[in-house]
């Protein structure tokens, strides 16, 4: 196992009707910007809850952070923010708002561009107080530090790493209402996660990979029930805290991680638009095609057998195996696993393969994910 230091100061407030308890943890007093998505949190009661919970507080409601934030919607946030003097930033929504409203927190007392601070960072020092509350597994940035900005002008979506909430709320209940895509998406987004840091080393260490496959298992475990009963409490529980647990940094101590399937994710979302979840369910098929019976052979040959219960055959055939039921699995929760499928072409294998080469990139625990290596990946996805 590698050295780590490791520290989650996110407190976590799960289950039924918790959004009362933001009076105890929004500070009063004070300007608090909260920011919002496109408007479902006024369909299903978590506007209303919030509402309440904070009146007599002097609230500045920004709207419209979409999917995939955009720095153009951003800084009209952070100016918003600006104009009322917020000292606290309360993301409601789900991973794309609290991605959004990290970088709002560090922007909002800076005096230069918000994209300055995707480029170089941000100080530690200004950086005002975020806190969350969670309407949509699936990104677990409720419990991390991390974010993903996106500029239209540029088809760019690069990562920032902000402060961690000061708190998140997840109550399974504001769940109910997401649309089965949604849902799926989520699935497959924590499902990766998980294996970004999972699929690399293997005896690393026995805790963190019992402890990753837990979390695999119980996600293949609930899918297919929450397709049967989205409004199971104790499912949608499992879904929440599974896909926070799944980026929080407890499954990665001290093992070395990929995150190239992510990096490849984000070209494909910055170029074509397709949700991130999807992308994922497309490409981490593609990786393992590729990767699996190479540097990853020993770590596929575990997850075929502790994931998939899959111990017959030789090991390509095992390997192959758990490649094709990864893949399966995908499609049964409602999603489309191949590029053609979603008209992606070579255009878009053409452009990810020069963005690597032009910024010089290599991601994944063996960092041999380059140009060349992201283009034979999304040709094993065609």
């Amino acid at each position: 196992m590698n050295n780590f230091k490791f520290k989650n100061p996110t407190e976590l407030i799960f289950g039924q009707g918790m959004i009362k308890e933001l009076p105890k943890r929004v500070p009063a007093g004070v300007p608090v910007l909260v920011t919002f998505g496109g408007g479902s949190v006024r369909h299903n009661g978590v506007y209303e809850a919030v509402k309440e919970a904070l009146s007599g507080y002097n609230m500045v409601e920004f709207w419209g952070i979409e999917s995939n934030p955009k720095i153009e919607t951003l800084r009209r946030a952070v100016a918003l923010g600006k104009e009322h003097n917020c000292q606290f930033v309360l993301a409601v929504g789900g991973g794309s708002v609290i991605d959004g409203s990290k970088l709002i927190a560090a922007a909002i007392p800076y005096d230069g561009d918000p994209w300055d601070l995707v480029l170089k960072g941000y100080s530690r020092d200004t950086i005002l107080p975020l806190g969350t509350v969670l309407t949509i597994p699936a990104t677990g940035s409720e419990m991390n530090s991390g974010a993903v900005i996106s500029r239209e002008e540029t088809k760019e979506k690069l990562v920032f790493r902000g402060n961690f909430p000061v708190f998140s709320v997840l109550d399974p209940e504001v769940t109910f209402s997401l649309p089965p895509y949604q849902i799926a998406c989520g699935l497959a987004d924590s499902f990766v996660h998980v294996m970004e840091q999972y699929m690399t080393t293997p005896g690393q260490s026995r805790l963190m990979d019992r402890w990753a496959e837990s979390v695999l298992l119980t996600i293949i475990e609930i899918a297919p029930l929450i397709r049967q009963k989205p409004h199971d409490y104790d499912l949608m529980a499992d879904f929440m805290l599974s896909a926070t647990m799944a980026l929080n940094g407890f499954i990665a101590l001290g093992v070395t991680q990929d995150w190239a399937t992510h990096m490849i994710g984000h070209e494909i979302t910055a170029l074509t638009g397709l949700t991130h979840g999807h992308t994922l369910a497309i490409i981490l098929p593609g990786t393992l095609r590729v990767q699996g019976h190479d540097h990853k052979r020993d770590k596929m040959l575990q997850y075929a057998e502790r994931v998939w219960h899959i111990t017959a055959g030789s090991e390509e055939e095992r390997i192959d195996e758990a490649i094709r039921r990864t893949e399966e699995f995908f499609r049964e929760i409602g999603l489309k696993t191949r590029l053609e499928e979603m008209h992606i072409g070579t255009n878009v294998i053409d452009e990810v393969e020069r963005r690597f080469v032009e910024r010089g990139v290599a991601y994944g625990e063996a960092l041999d994910v380059d140009g060349p290596m992201a283009r034979r990946i999304l040709e094993a996805c065609q």
